[in-house]
């Protein structure tokens, strides 16, 4: 039995059950993938896969009984990688960050800017994504963190810790009859079309409780997961936009105004979420402290025992009661 075997079947199972999707991935054949996987199979002794012809479409019991070691063990291989790189090359490695459009252009930046003086030699490999997206994306090798907004129930296997709040800004052109005057209600928004994100409107979100408890169904114009993008359809009169207020700049957003919603609106969250069993790299606890300078080192170390979100909002809230917005 070989790493790579247990490797292939691990891609296999992450590619939907596509052999050639597994081998584009790992940069090899699709008749190599297939061969290994019937080696492994004839030692172990059991069929792995269901197949129908030479299509998989699924795992078999034994299968999926396999899958599971062959992860843990994958895993193992890897933090033996990740901590001995600490001892060998402790400034030397890659960070990989999977996170929202917005997250990525308008929050971290700065961050990743502060990091990268701190580490030069370590290479910053950024996946954008929807919230579904990045729960995709949680399990692969090379993503160590995950930075998102709200739908935490998406990452249940991970350990999830707060960073902090955003809030919704009401975003229109300047000539708009919204772009100044009288406070903001849900009643005045929802008269206009809206342009917001794709998770703001899902069927269970707290912005859609929001306008849902006072008897509002607003029309939705167009959703998208890209802030620059929604801004764009902004400009173009499809509609108001709601969407983080971080993500507005005066300079390069001219021509079109916030407005401030103070607590008309629900608050979102941002976590920084990880593998509990994954080997955490020294630099990255560095670039987490950056993001959030409540999440020290032994705060994120004593979160990934806990495991629990009440158990780490406690610890949160006794290490570090004013950080948290």
């Amino acid at each position: 039995m070989k790493l790579q075997q247990l490797r292939y079947l691990v891609e296999i199972v992450r590619r939907d059950l596509r052999v050639s999707a597994a081998a584009a991935h790992l940069f090899t054949s699709q008749p190599g993938v297939s061969k290994q996987i019937r080696l492994l199979e004839q030692e172990l002794g059991v069929d792995l896969f269901q197949r129908r012809g030479k299509q998989f479409v699924g795992l078999t019991a034994a299968g999926q009984a396999v899958l599971g070691e062959a992860e843990a063990i994958l895993g193992h291989s890897q933090n033996i990688r990740r901590l001995t790189g600490d001892f060998a090359t402790p400034d030397h490695g890659e960070l990989g960050i999977a996170t929202t459009h917005t997250q990525a252009s308008f929050v971290l930046p700065p961050v990743l800017r502060e990091f990268h003086q701190r580490y030069p030699r370590v290479r910053l490999n950024l996946f954008q994504g929807t919230p579904q997206q990045l729960a995709d994306l949680a399990g692969q090798d090379d993503v160590d963190l995950v930075i998102t907004t709200d739908e935490v129930t998406l990452y249940p296997r991970l350990v999830l810790l707060p960073v902090s709040t955003w809030r919704y800004a009401v975003i229109c052109p300047a000539e708009h009859p919204l772009a100044r005057g009288a406070p903001l209600t849900l009643a005045t928004i929802a008269e206009h079309p809206l342009v917001t994100y794709s998770f703001a409107f899902n069927g269970h979100s707290a912005l859609e409780d929001c306008f849902r408890a006072v008897g509002l169904n607003p029309q939705l114009a167009l959703t998208a997961v890209d802030t620059s993008v929604l801004k764009r359809y902004v400009r173009e009169g499809l509609g108001l936009g709601l969407m983080a207020a971080d993500a507005f700049d005066p300079v390069q957003d001219a021509g079109l105004v916030a407005r401030d919603v103070g607590t008309l609106l629900p608050q979102g969250r941002v976590h920084v979420a990880f593998a509990p069993d994954r080997h955490l790299r020294g630099y990255v606890y560095d670039f987490i402290a950056l993001l959030a300078p409540h999440l020290t080192r032994p705060v994120v170390e004593e979160a990934r025992v806990l495991r629990q979100p009440q158990a780490i909002a406690a610890l949160i809230a006794s290490t570090a009661p004013a950080a948290m917005i």
